[in-house]
């Protein structure tokens, strides 16, 4: 089977070839902009825009910046952006059309420093051990690290990226054939349910504590935000300061995504069926007071990365429906009534007295295995072994409670 992944390694230029990258950036920029007022203009005058080969064809007779500096297929995807920026905007359009409350936003010209990647998306580019060779740019070392870190599989694209920080990355998006593994563990199992209070509470009574990276970083946030803006604008200190915040949203985010990766390991590699319920994130995060808190959280990012590493691992992640989960017996079944205020669940039926998150927790492991999740979902929702179990649609929950919070 194949699949794709990603991986990100710090790039570390030289003055020269970081002068290089930003006027390649500069290029891009001014490349798009061109395509986007030629593609507007022909669409006034003959109705209809022009395609992917005819945008491709009109670089050549650009004028403006040299584009020679560039590689020519770095120039074929600002077109290509371009077009899936068209297309978007089709589709909002059509969208609008049958009644749903979406802004269609027109494309727009960038300003100047608003492209921070550019792509290329076939060659122009070798990596020989940890520097990477770029056409029209030069030679860049990597920070590639230890072996377990680096490339697999065939490169498809590499994508060069520019931080708000001032960090270059590089960016390897590789195919790989993941042949089927046996876990470990096969019949160990385990009910998830992620919360506020508590980062996740597992269905054998672990808890795992949120680290609430953004709530504890607020205060040093807060005051270089104000020193940002009392600076002058255009001047040194507005842009030494803008890097300094960059900075610490940049470690903010680092922070998270390590302790996501040293969950989602140690889970994926103890059990081999990990069931969690299917959140619509979006919809909960339009919370006025719990949005910032749930997005410190980031349970999609947490669900997505259990999903790759149990198919690495040889398990499984199942999705189920999240209606009821807390309000349900996990013991009987019985449905038990409680505000988010109560965080404990009391079943006068069966009497289970347990905490509301474990609770709910047990009940999501009942229900993955009796057959009731809705799918079996890897890195990107899709299941790994073709198994998609089908749920009724009257049980969907449109607007899923918030839960554990």
């Amino acid at each position: 089977m194949l699949c794709k992944r990603t991986f990100r390694y710090r790039m570390y230029p030289s003055k020269t070839a970081e002068k290089t990258l930003l006027n390649t950036l500069e290029i891009c920029r001014q490349t798009y902009n061109d395509l986007l007022e030629i593609n507007t203009e022909t669409y006034k005058n003959i109705g209809k825009g022009l395609s992917g080969f005819g945008m491709n064809y009109c670089i050549n007779y650009m004028g403006g910046a040299d584009k020679t500096s560039v590689h020519s297929q770095v120039l074929q995807n600002v077109s290509d952006r371009v077009g899936k920026a068209f297309r978007n905007f089709f589709r909002r359009v059509k969208e609008k059309r049958k009644g749903k409350h979406i802004k269609v936003g027109y494309p727009r010209f960038k300003k100047f420093g608003n492209i921070k990647s550019f792509t290329y998306p076939q060659s122009g580019y070798s990596l020989d051990n940890h520097v990477l060779n770029l056409s029209k740019i030069g030679r860049i070392n990597l920070r590639i690290g230890k072996k377990q870190n680096r490339i697999e599989g065939n490169v498809k694209i590499l994508t060069i990226k520019r931080m708000p920080s001032g960090r270059w990355f590089a960016i390897f998006s590789c195919e790989i054939e993941i042949k089927p593994k046996k876990h470990k563990f096969p019949k160990k199992k385990v009910g998830i349910d992620v919360g506020l209070e508590k980062f996740a509470t597992l269905s054998n009574g672990i808890v795992i504590e949120n680290p609430r990276f953004l709530v504890k970083s607020e205060r040093r946030l807060k005051l270089l935000s104000r020193r940002f803006s009392r600076k002058k604008k255009g001047s040194n200190e507005i842009y030494d300061s803008r890097i300094k915040l960059a900075r610490i949203h940049e470690k903010i985010s680092n922070q998270r995504y390590d302790f996501m990766h040293k969950t989602t390991r140690m889970l994926t590699d103890k059990f081999g069926l990990i069931s969690v319920e299917d959140l619509n994130i979006k919809g909960m995060v339009r919370h006025p007071y719990l949005a910032k808190h749930i997005h410190d959280a980031s349970w999609g990012n947490f669900v997505q990365m259990l999903g790759y590493k149990a198919e690495n691992a040889g398990g499984r992640v199942a999705k189920v429906n999240p209606k009821g989960t807390t309000q349900a017996c996990s013991q009987c079944g019985n449905k038990v009534p409680k505000t988010l205020a109560q965080r404990w669940h009391r079943c006068p039926v069966c009497g289970l007295h347990i905490g509301r998150d474990l609770n709910s927790a047990k009940e999501m492991l009942r229900r993955a295995t009796a057959g009731t999740a809705e799918r079996y979902a890897d890195g990107d929702g899709s299941s790994p072994l073709g198994e998609i179990l089908e749920s009724s649609p009257s049980e969907k929950s449109e607007a899923p409670q918030l839960v554990g919070g």
